[in-house]
């Protein structure tokens, strides 16, 4: 007997609970119609040494497997994402998608200095070594990434929830700032969507993760200021570019960025800061943030359902990538 092509879909450890709300939306979109989509079975053992091995407790024989996983450190989010693919493959599955809401090690994209990795390469060839057929990821540290890949690889934008979201406040007077000159492109989309002025902020970085000095270029006096980044992992730039922002004359700034990586300090840095308000997606899982007072979550599960919706069902996706 010849099987239907089929869907199946499952969550790494990580990624649970956006999983679960990307089946959700899946169920919605697929109208009522059998069998019913929902989040498959998949164990992960663990052993003792801290090695794990992941097994699915259903079949994926001829099916399209998506596996949601974001691989944020520690790098077993990663290993636990190639070997479910692997697992995947080696039980018969006819395709496996790999779903990265983030994608970790995306900022090791180019040679900048001698002797060290290009690590976005290396996870691109480590996915399809694996056994990836395709790729869905959102805000890629630099949008060249999807050139490391030799399959195809679904690149969305938060601005898709972002945007929609920021008009619904109804801000006078608004500006769009970018926290550096790589996110001048990004600021300027979202400007010209909600037809706003732009501003640049211009960083000297000491080091990684340290930010020498800020200036900003723009007109910023009496605006409500809106800084858009793809992550904040320290948040020290963030926060620098606020004092900034603020000093200049700024009525209120926020800041909307789809990665809260948030490491170290930098929940305690944003409480502290000179923001209003911090919007991140739920790319990077955050619980502890849910109730937060100033940082607030935008899901990206929906964006993420009509995506996997689309391809599945072979439609055109290219409205879903408009920035």
């Amino acid at each position: 007997m010849i099987h239907s092509h089929r869907m199946e879909v499952f969550a790494c450890r990580s990624s649970e609970k956006f999983a679960g709300k990307v089946i959700e939306h899946l169920r919605t979109l697929n109208n009522g119609e059998e069998p019913e989509i929902h989040l498959g079975a998949l164990s992960v053992d663990n052993f003792s040494d801290g090695e794990f091995q992941p097994q699915y407790l259903e079949s994926v024989r001829g099916a399209t497997v998506y596996i949601i996983q974001s691989t944020m450190p520690p790098a077993d989010n990663l290993m636990e994402l190639l070997l479910a693919i692997d697992a995947a493959k080696r039980a018969s599955a006819d395709k496996v998608i790999a779903v990265m809401p983030y994608f970790g090690w995306a900022r090791q994209d180019r040679k900048d200095r001698p002797r060290v990795a290009i690590g976005a390469k290396l996870v691109a060839n480590l996915l399809k070594a694996a056994g990836a057929d395709r790729v869905m990821t959102c805000d890629l540290h630099a949008d060249q990434i999807q050139g490391f890949f030799d399959i195809p690889v679904d690149h969305v934008y938060a601005s898709k929830v972002f945007i929609p979201f920021i008009q619904s406040r109804h801000f006078e007077n608004l500006a769009i700032a970018a926290p550096d000159m790589g996110g001048a492109k990004r600021a300027n989309a979202y400007a010209r969507a909600l037809d706003a002025g732009v501003v640049i902020c211009h960083k000297t970085r000491e080091k990684a993760n340290v930010v020498g000095s800020i200036t900003a270029i723009g007109d910023v006096e009496g605006k409500n200021v809106i800084i858009v980044d793809d992550m904040i992992d320290t948040a020290g730039t963030l926060c620098k570019a606020a004092d900034v922002l603020k000093a200049k004359g700024a009525a209120s700034v926020r800041a909307i960025a789809t990665h809260g990586v948030l490491s170290g300090q930098a929940v305690q840095r944003l409480h502290d800061s000179s923001f209003e308000e911090v919007f991140i997606t739920d790319t990077v899982p955050h619980p502890e943030l849910e109730n937060d007072s100033k940082i607030k979550i935008v899901s990206m599960a929906q964006v993420f359902a009509n995506i996997i919706h689309k391809v599945y069902n072979y439609e055109p996706i290219s409205t879903e990538f408009i920035r």
